[in-house]
């Protein structure tokens, strides 16, 4: 799975898999320090685990011992489904001789949670396209929108691609300004239309002005709505369709913003707007904020969607491609 950028992204044509001393410098020192604060971001949900997932629960792996664990990994949000698969994997291991208790027992642990959180999809996003588009969606209040302007910003600056945003958001002047916000801070061109127009007409005119400038990606905001409201998200198969019939193979990639915060409500969202427009991939932000981390290796697991990025805070280095052994080591390690 990814660990940095460089191997966050599938450009198709091998750009950006060397990198130099100094560069693979200063990316290890970025993920060091994002480590960090995925350790501190993830230290309500540790907490939690930890209070009921002790060290000493492993020295006496008996039925009461599991059940425990159960428990624990259920209240993380890791899922019920997926939670009975691992703790029922581990059991059985356990059972056979194949794993000791104690410590062996906790490592082996981390690793079957991430070996969970892997789902088969490829875990880089998809940028083979010319231009490639990618269509951004979720409810509002999830950070869609700050999201995009990040990943606008890391791929301008750190992968030197050029970059068009479409603010097919027209139902809330508010997200067009903020858009135009960070396009000016990632130093890339917007195409908007006018509010309350059509945010298909937007998405077609940002791939027809890409083609003309020989920009290589589309990033298209969307309206922020309710996974509930059918008329909506049948909505956002029309702008999906209109970028489809515009530019064969678009959109490349489509990813779903989720609020960690809302645990397994983020897990009906993700399903919801997987079966509307294809969603290919998941960005889970606000982990600082939660104790319910455990829904990362639920929603990778339960819907096999791998999670691409993960958002730990405001800054633009808050912002990194998923690890699953990382993030399951910040969750469950000492």
């Amino acid at each position: 799975m990814a660990r940095d950028w460089r191997d966050a992204f599938n450009f198709g044509d091998g750009a950006g898999s060397v990198a130099t001393e100094a560069e693979q410098e200063e990316e290890g020192r970025r993920r060091g320090g994002f480590f960090r604060r995925l350790r501190e971001s993830l230290a309500r949900s540790r907490e939690a685990l930890t209070a009921e997932v002790s060290a000493s629960l492993f020295d006496r792996l008996d039925a009461e011992a599991f059940e425990r664990l159960e428990e624990a990994l259920i209240l993380a949000d890791v899922g019920a489904p997926t939670t009975a698969a691992v703790v029922g994997k581990l059991e059985a291991e356990v059972a056979s001789g194949a794993v000791a208790g104690g410590e062996p027992a906790r490592q082996r642990l981390i690793e079957l949670l991430a070996e969970f959180a892997t789902p088969d999809a490829d875990p880089r996003i998809n940028l083979t396209g010319s231009p490639s588009v990618v269509m951004v969606v979720g409810v509002n209040g999830t950070g869609k929108t700050t999201t995009i302007g990040k990943l606008a910003r890391l791929l301008s600056e750190r992968a030197g691609r050029s970059v068009l945003l479409a603010a097919a958001d027209t139902y809330r002047a508010a997200a067009i300004e903020q858009l135009e916000t960070w396009a000016g801070r990632a130093g890339v061109d917007i195409v908007r239309g006018q509010p309350g127009g059509d945010p298909g007409a937007v998405v077609f005119d940002a791939i027809s002005a890409a083609e003309a400038r020989g920009i290589d990606i589309v990033i298209a905001d969307t309206a922020g709505r309710l996974h509930t409201h059918g008329n909506l998200m049948e909505e956002l198969s029309k702008v999906r369709r209109v970028a489809s019939k515009r530019l064969e193979g678009a959109p490349h990639e489509t990813l779903i913003v989720i609020d960690a915060t809302t645990g397994q409500n983020g897990m009906r969202q993700a399903q919801a707007f997987a079966e509307a427009v294809d969603v290919t991939g998941v960005v889970l932000t606000k982990l600082d904020g939660t104790a319910k981390g455990g829904i990362a290796i639920a929603i990778a697991h339960e819907l096999g969607i791998p999670v691409k990025l993960i958002g730990v805070g405001e800054g633009l280095d808050d912002l990194r491609p998923f690890d699953p052994r990382q993030f399951c080591e910040a969750l469950l390690g000492e």
